[in-house]
């Protein structure tokens, strides 16, 4: 069974620097030595949700515009683990999002510029597409300013803070965005150990789907799914960013994923509470 973090007191494998991000950590053995060194040990800290031994439920809470209007909140706040992506938001959103949250997954771009989660309990697990992610990541944990070299290699503005004690953040294990890729998306793996700009990589939901499964017997999404045909509706259940925005996407296939998530979807493994991708509730 793939560990879902890294961890100081657990020894790390050779596999695990084979290749560049986001697929392994190439090149950056000294970086996050120096990071996990700034974590808790894996037996310091309380079990995620209800423990290993209950039978616990995970929901990953994508940032799809079919949330909005659905007032799914209160539902999503009964499961016993809360995986959300990126920057999505709660506040006056919380009617149809919840207002708990006990993972959010993100990388420097993606992460909110303000902190939006109030739950105590919330874990930060960072995401590491790049090298520079883990410099941003320790600078995050130590509550110190980036530098200005690192600030050059960001497509966009990041957060100079995120407002969690060190035991709160995690580092995800590579092999999770490996094991997206290449045995459920069936996509070619790297050569030559780097991560070509012709590559496709996983989005950030369909890995967190993958970490679910790690953490949970049962695995449901809300917020899913992209229909391109519809290119004006509301990509984000947030703002007015149209559908059409990802058809500008290069890095990801949406057809892929989708067939993989109607798959799981349809087999049972995985239960769609919003139906964007394959609705069984729908006349």
């Amino acid at each position: 069974m793939t560990q879902p973090f890294l961890w100081k007191d657990v020894p790390s494998s050779d596999e695990l620097f084979l290749y560049a991000p986001p697929f392994g950590f190439r090149g950056l053995e000294h970086k996050v030595e120096e990071l996990l060194n700034q974590l808790p040990d894996s037996g310091s800290v309380p079990p995620l949700g209800l423990g290993p031994d209950a039978c616990q439920r995970c929901v990953v809470v994508g940032n799809g515009g079919v949330l909005r209007g659905l007032e799914l909140g209160p539902l999503i706040d009964q499961y016993d683990v809360i995986i959300r992506l990126n920057s999505g938001p709660l506040g006056e959103f919380s009617g149809d999002v919840g207002n708990r949250t006990s993972i959010r997954m993100s990388y420097p771009e993606g992460s909110p510029l303000y902190w939006v989660d109030t739950d105590p309990h919330a874990l930060f697990v960072a995401v590491v597409y790049k090298g520079v992610d883990i410099s941003w990541t320790s600078a995050m944990v130590n509550k110190r300013s980036v530098s200005l070299w690192d600030w050059m290699f960001f497509w966009q503005k990041v957060p100079d803070r995120i407002p969690l004690e060190p035991h709160q953040f995690r580092l995800l294990n590579p092999h999770v965005i490996r094991e997206t890729a290449l045995d459920l998306l069936k996509y070619p793996p790297p050569t030559g150990g780097l991560w070509g700009r012709s590559q496709k990589v996983p989005t950030i939901g369909v890995s967190a789907l993958d970490l679910a499964s790690l953490l949970c017997d049962e695995v449901s999404l809300a917020g899913f799914g992209y229909n391109l045909s519809q290119e004006g509706a509301p990509l984000h259940y947030y703002d007015q960013l149209p559908m059409s925005a990802m058809l500008q996407q290069r890095s990801h296939s949406v057809d892929k994923e989708t067939g993989l998530l109607r798959a799981l979807i349809a087999g049972g493994a995985v239960a769609d509470l919003t139906g964007g991708v394959h609705c069984s509730f729908c006349s």
